[in-house]
């Protein structure tokens, strides 16, 4: 009885975490795309300096590591490709592997190191500090003043870093088979865009614009409910990165099902 009980503890736990989570994303939304016609004020500067932290001052970390992640792509298919005399296909494979799964999935976990962990941070502080509760004593929603910003530089922000992070991977790949396999600068490019369909690059885009979404809630979410304490912040912190990259994986294998079912054959 008491394995049956923690199992049943864990479930609801998990949907009361879930139902939190569409509860912080629906009024976000709300406040996005809804509340500005209803005459409410909607904080578009904070959500610009939230643009600026998530899609810009991300550009060097994103870009260094999708350049090697291409790079490493390009020597694991030379590897397996030289057996079966195919070395003109390590294009092929780096632009496809880029834009379909890696280039989402690596900008993700970037943007959650260095975003989704500072959106738990910040509002577990606020709420540690009382903030939270003097901005509902003063008739400000917490989250159309603090979500909804995040909410939407995130969502127009991670598609725009996983396009250009699918470019760098690209680069990084015709880097070594500029090197290696005996292509230039023209004749890999070619191969790319002869290897590329408009559905991979769009399927993609969707799984950021998704990873985004899921970043947010969860960052936010272990925000809101930090504990008292500092200790707590740091706890809260460290369970949205972990809960982040386990949400992203997750739907990101509900999405690339629903995308290889879908696919043009």
């Amino acid at each position: 009885m008491a394995f049956t009980d923690s199992i049943g503890a864990a479930t609801i736990d998990g949907l009361a975490y879930v139902g939190g989570l569409a509860r912080l994303t629906g009024g976000a939304a709300k406040a996005v795309f809804i509340s500005p016609f209803q005459g409410k004020r909607f904080h578009m500067s904070r959500a610009i300096h939230q643009a600026m932290a998530v899609g810009v001052e991300a550009l060097p970390i994103t870009s260094l590591i999708s350049f090697f992640i291409g790079a490493i792509l390009a020597v694991n298919a030379a590897y397996e490709l030289r057996k079966f005399g195919a070395l003109h296909l390590v294009a092929s494979a780096v632009a496809v592997s880029m834009t379909r799964e890696l280039g989402p999935l690596m900008t993700a976990v970037v943007v959650i190191g260095r975003s989704g962990s500072s959106f738990a941070a910040e509002i577990g502080t606020m709420k540690v500090n009382e903030e939270i509760d003097a901005m509902e004593t003063m008739a400000l929603e917490p989250i159309s003043f603090l979500v909804a910003p995040k909410f939407l530089a995130m969502i127009l922000m991670v598609p725009c870093l996983t396009a250009w992070a699918d470019f760098m991977g690209v680069l990084g790949g015709g880097a070594f088979g500029l090197a290696a396999a005996s292509f230039t600068w023209g004749s890999y490019i070619q191969a790319t865009l002869e290897a590329l369909i408009a559905h991979d690059i769009l399927t993609g885009l969707l799984k950021a614009m998704f990873f985004g979404l899921v970043i947010t809630a969860v960052g936010c979410q272990e925000g809101f409910s930090t504990g008292l304490g500092s200790e707590q912040v740091g706890r809260s912190t460290t369970s949205a990165v972990v809960k982040s990259i386990f949400a992203v994986v997750m739907v990101d294998l509900v999405s690339t099902t629903i995308f290889y079912l879908t696919a043009p054959r």
